[in-house]
């Protein structure tokens, strides 16, 4: 095959590199879903901030909770999760899981002195912590027999959609580098699409009748964090006012691989796909809260959460790899050879774009109950804007600029909805002991059910804790069961590729240790 230099493709690479928008839209979701957050006193009680008060958590929850302070409090939360994932493809089922070991939360608080001027805000209190806002760890594989498609064939779908010219595709690879520009190009390259006619398209394959036994894996790492600066002021010990400003920061990592082995191959055995994805990223949000003690028994508590604005960064890379037995091809004398190309595997140009995300705001209400010193009962509801998250870039030019801002506010919109969590937990108290349990649902946010999938959670939590006049201890569980789809590659006919529903199950152990001075 031809080759031609990098430099005259330069035009053709910028717009083969324009990002495609579902993706985006895909990334704000997956950077702005908050399951479960705070101290395991908290989250023992359904991650329930809104109309609780003296708890580290509600620094970055509701900071109008840390008015209740009446003295300084240090406090570490060590966590272990343990994640499950089982996931059924063509019909075959695996099993796979992982356990990590993490820092969710770390908190400061100095309680302020009480008002010496007869005034009627009796005190005030600060708060720094520290927060995983969410775990991106993630691990499940996949296999089974597909009758109608390869991932190939999305390669093939592709050019036959461009309807590129084979001299065209054949510049889509930089002899210097040894990478291809597109997917097309990398197959190409490798001899696994081939043209029909003269000019090129349209474009087959070779063992297209040939089953494809399919072996996938997908592994995530990476967390969304915060640090959380808050102050709040007690008026009377009626009103609890408070805000906060949140600096986050977002790392995501992602390797997924693909292998297809097509039975009976006569002209290549198989090929092995592989992609992975690295994000980084900085935002800032703040939050305002009110508690209002309508009565010593009855606590009243809302809160509002600026959207995240976050600056991101990301380097996405591919590589194709084929197992080729040997490419037919006519010598002079018009008898069929077969060889082994010098090149088999092809990486993709690294693909570098920075962009930025508007979360969605939220806003949640509650109320909370106490039963005298024998404990109290909590609830929550909260509202996430989904339908409002942003996603936005300056590195194009200002007309491509504009049509990724369209294309994803579109796509966001077309996609999702409102989300609507409910928690509800409570506490028992004996003494120094504490007994706590609580549930958490977190609705689909999905406008339409993706693969027929109903993507709500149901959060389950309890846990145990002492507490005296200087030390505190607590522990919990969290049990998460969710369910979601991955779809490995995606062709123009909706029959002919399959996607893995995925069933994951997962058990956090959460352990806070802290101290009051």
């Amino acid at each position: 095959m031809n080759i031609i230099k990098l430099s005259l493709l330069a035009g053709a690479a910028l717009l083969l590199a324009f990002p495609s928008r579902g993706q985006y839209a895909a990334d704000a979701f997956r950077f702005s879903e908050i399951n479960q957050t705070g101290t395991a006193r908290f989250q023992g009680v359904g991650g329930n901030h809104a109309a609780l008060g003296g708890d580290a958590s509600t620094i970055s929850g509701n900071p109008a909770g840390l008015g209740f302070y009446n003295r300084s409090e240090l406090s570490l939360s060590p966590s272990f999760r343990n994640l499950n994932t089982e996931s059924t493809y063509l019909g075959r089922v695996q099993s796979d899981g992982k356990t990590n070991p993490n820092l969710t939360q770390a908190s400061l608080i100095i309680a302020g002195s009480p008002n010496r001027y007869n005034s009627n805000w009796k005190r005030s209190s600060i708060g720094i912590s520290y927060t995983r806002q969410q775990s991106f760890q993630n691990l499940f594989s996949y296999s089974g027999r597909n009758e109608r498609s390869a991932f190939v064939d999305a390669a093939v779908d592709d050019a036959n959609r461009r309807n590129i010219s084979a001299e065209s595709l054949d510049q889509e690879f930089d002899v210097n580098s040894r990478q291809a520009f597109t997917l097309p190009g990398a197959y190409y390259q490798l001899y696994m699409i081939n043209p029909t006619t003269a000019v090129g398209p349209p474009y087959v394959r070779y063992e297209r009748n040939n089953p494809t036994d399919q072996v996938g894996s997908f592994e995530s790492t990476g967390a969304h964090s915060q640090w959380t600066f808050a102050y709040a002021g007690n008026y009377n010990d009626k009103i609890y006012v408070g805000a906060s400003i949140g600096f986050n920061r977002i790392r995501y990592d992602y390797n997924s691989t693909l292998s297809d082995q097509y039975a009976n191959a006569t002209v290549i055995r198989g090929s092995t796909h592989t992609e992975d994805l690295n994000v980084t990223g900085n935002g800032i949000n703040a939050t305002i809260g009110i508690i209002y003690k309508a009565t010593p028994q009855l606590q009243i508590g809302a809160s509002i959460t600026s959207p995240t604005f976050m600056n991101v960064k990301e380097t996405f890379n591919e590589l194709v790899q084929a197992d080729i037995i040997g490419i037919p091809q006519t010598d002079a004398n018009g008898q069929t050879v077969f060889f082994v190309p010098d090149v088999t595997t092809v990486g993709l140009q690294p693909n570098d774009f920075e962009y930025t995300i508007q979360s969605p705001l939220r806003a949640s209400g509650g109320v909370t109950y106490f039963f005298g010193q024998s404990g109290f009962l909590t609830g929550t509801v909260e509202y996430v804007g989904y339908r409002g998250m942003r996603v936005s870039t300056g590195t194009l030019n200002a007309a491509d600029n504009s049509t990724f801002r369209q294309d994803n506010k579109r796509e966001i919109e077309d996609t999702y909805t409102g989300g609507v969590n409910v928690r509800v937990g409570g506490e028992y108290r004996a003494g120094t002991f504490r007994a706590r349990a609580g549930l958490a649902y977190l609705g689909d946010p999905y406008r339409v059910k993706l693969d027929d999938i109903d993507r709500s959670k149901l959060l389950l939590s309890g846990g145990i804790g002492f507490r005296n006049e200087r030390f505190f201890a607590d522990v919990t569980g969290i049990y998460n069961t969710a369910k979601a789809a991955y779809t490995p590659y995606v062709l123009n006919n909706q029959s002919d590729y399959a996607s893995a529903r995925i069933t994951s199950q997962s058990i956090n152990l959460l352990i806070t240790l802290g101290t009051f001075f």
